[in-house]
């Protein structure tokens, strides 16, 4: 794909901010910067943490590519400052973001539309008795997941292996989140699915089977050692790539994504049945991260998607010119 940096004036690439990810996304957003700036772009480094976003529209950019990862930027906050201002950035809108950051509300818009996810239990900060934390190992079996239902990049995320554990996970899941999500464990193949574009031009990058030699794709695993193995192309067996692509492209489309995604899926051994964990809709963009894994898959330098990326920031509602008065 050729594009010409001129057509883009003044880029924002939004990172750092507020989140518990502010690390990563500080990486994610300095290799965005690099592969933009080498192709000319003129784009700026911009941590809303440390600056007003008011001086986006001060300072005159023209778009932004959204770096972000988490709360404050991948939840529709900054989508809908954005939005106020008349500034294109990329990614899901407003309403899209803040479905999708939400993994219990995801879920209910899976399942209303068809879309297969593990069972799940919801808890409430401060609202839940130690029955319920007993019952809730019985209603899901064990091992089960508890994790915050608004975090990202596996944070405050606990595999319970056994009952007595149960209180702890919930603590630690709850010191990030208010809302707390006990999920189904599904054992087997870990794989993700990253997906380009918006509505029916919307596509499926080649899948990513994940492998982990302890079995926990935690933070560590994800960004800061090398012993996580990525298969791609991916070793699943016959059609069931396509099945997964598909899969994916439903789900991406049905919370209204656009832009890039990036849905993480999980096969059961026993079945080979996917069951999906939850959407990324300001995926990673760092040296370990599996959107640009997927695109060099795919014949996409990190760079091209950048730049791809960039030229289909939009707005969920464009600025309309005033009309003439008629006289």
């Amino acid at each position: 794909m050729t594009l010409s940096s001129v057509q883009f004036e003044k880029v924002a690439v939004l990172m750092g901010g507020q989140s518990a990810e502010r690390e990563v996304s500080l990486m994610s957003g300095a290799g965005v910067l690099a592969a933009l700036q080498s192709r000319g772009v003129d784009a700026h480094a911009f941590d809303p943490a440390e600056r007003s976003m008011d001086d986006l529209r001060r300072e005159g950019f023209s778009r932004c590519f959204i770096a972000l990862h988490g709360r404050y930027g991948e939840d529709g906050t900054v989508q809908g400052a954005l939005e106020l201002m008349g500034i294109p950035y990329t990614g899901a809108g407003v309403l899209a973001s803040s479905m999708a950051v939400d993994k219990v509300m995801t879920k209910r818009v899976w399942q209303a539309e068809g879309v297969p996810t593990p069972r799940h239990v919801l808890l409430h900060r401060g609202q839940y008795t130690q029955d319920q934390l007993q019952s809730i190992s019985e209603e899901l079996g064990l091992p089960l997941i508890v994790k915050p239902a608004r975090e990202g990049s596996s944070l405050g995320v606990t595999k319970v292996t056994n009952s007595s554990q149960m209180q702890k996970a919930v603590s630690a899941a709850a010191a990030m989140d208010a809302d707390i999500l006990c999920e189904q464990f599904i054992s087997g193949d870990e794989v993700t699915c990253a997906v380009l574009g918006s509505g029916e031009n919307a596509r499926a990058l080649p899948v990513i089977h994940i492998v982990v030699p302890d079995g926990m794709y935690d933070y560590q695993n994800k960004y800061f050692t090398d012993v996580t193995e990525y298969r791609v192309p991916c070793d699943l067996p016959p059609g069931e790539e396509q099945a997964i692509q598909a899969l994916a492209l439903k789900a991406y489309r049905v919370l209204g994504c656009r832009g890039w995604g990036r849905i993480d899926v999980m096969i059961d051994a026993a079945t080979r049945a996917p069951s999906l964990l939850e959407i990324n809709t300001s995926p990673g963009m760092t040296s370990h991260s599996l959107v640009p894994m997927a695109a060099r898959a795919a014949g996409i330098s990190y760079e091209d998607l950048c730049l791809q990326l960039l030229a289909e920031a939009s707005l969920d509602y464009p600025v309309q010119k005033p009309a003439k008065a008629v006289a």
